[in-house]
């Protein structure tokens, strides 16, 4: 396990041998990866495979039963409550949902963080806010309100809200979902030129292969309650891990069942249904 003087002075995030759950429930088992300071990390796997709960570990949302998540340099299981807010504000993250506030303007919005966290005076807070809006695309739409904004303009605003503090890590849940081809495209753009602008280390959840391919340094692939395999876009692409070829390519006959698999507790819930009858 690396000790925190090991740790590259690149290196944002490290999870070592990690195992994550909740209560007596394990989703993952050993898990270890590395998210380094520029690089476009794209995290992919299967609905329910436990991708939003290693982001939930990363945010110190939740705590590791087994190994180690290094943020920052700082392990998690010895952060208090004070050095944690700390070093979340060296965090940005775009919700699956966006999670915009439905009462505030597409500016305020973004201006958020800034008023939370900073006390930058009004013009420098105008100009900030601006430019970051100018970066997705949305300068001109600063007035209006999120009632008057596409879905596609709802998730690039959640974006600017996300890097207008000019994060050192990313975290990006699904941000391709429900995205029409051309906003899919501009919002993947988006993401690699931020973390190449802001030379921020950027964490990308998502079903998308084509997209994420497109802008990923390293992708690790989640399935079975483990890490599949790993490796760059190119690597995993020409892998002949069936695994692999069967979610890359999408296809219903291989290695990962359609069904979900028998457990105790639905047998002893099956029997308590059926005593009931």
């Amino acid at each position: 396990m690396p000790s925190l003087s090991s740790a590259p002075d690149d290196l944002v995030l490290r999870l070592t041998g990690v195992s994550l759950g909740y209560g007596d429930v394990n989703i993952l088992r050993e898990i270890s990866l590395d998210v380094r300071r520029g690089h476009v990390v794209a995290l992919m796997g299967g609905s329910g495979s436990g991708k939003t709960t290693l982001l939930r570990a990363a945010t110190g949302q939740i705590r590791a039963q087994a190994g180690q998540v290094l943020l920052f340099g700082k392990d998690l299981a010895h952060v208090n409550v004070d050095e944690l807010q700390t070093l979340r504000q060296k965090m940005g993250v775009l919700f699956q949902q966006g999670a915009l506030f439905t009462d505030l303007n597409v500016f305020e919005n973004v201006a958020f963080p800034l008023r939370e966290h900073t006390k930058l005076a009004a013009p420098a807070l105008l100009s900030r806010v601006l430019d970051t809006l100018e970066a997705v695309g949305l300068r001109a739409a600063a007035h209006l309100k999120v009632s008057e904004i596409s879905g596609g303009m709802a998730r690039r605003v959640a974006l600017a809200r996300a890097v207008v503090l000019e994060p050192e890590l990313v975290l990006y849940d699904e941000p391709f979902a429900g995205l029409d081809p051309i906003s899919l495209g501009i919002t993947a753009r988006l993401i690699r030129s931020l973390s190449d602008r802001l030379g921020c280390a950027s964490v990308v959840i998502t079903h998308d292969i084509t997209e994420s391919f497109a802008i990923a340094d390293h992708v690790y692939l989640v399935g079975q309650g483990v890490i599949k395999a790993h490796g760059t876009p190119a690597t995993l692409g020409n892998s002949p891990d069936p695994y692999v070829q069967q979610f890359l390519k999408g296809n219903s006959d291989g290695p990962v069942p359609f069904d979900y698999p028998n457990s105790q507790k639905f047998d002893a819930w099956l029997s308590l249904q059926e005593a009931k009858r």
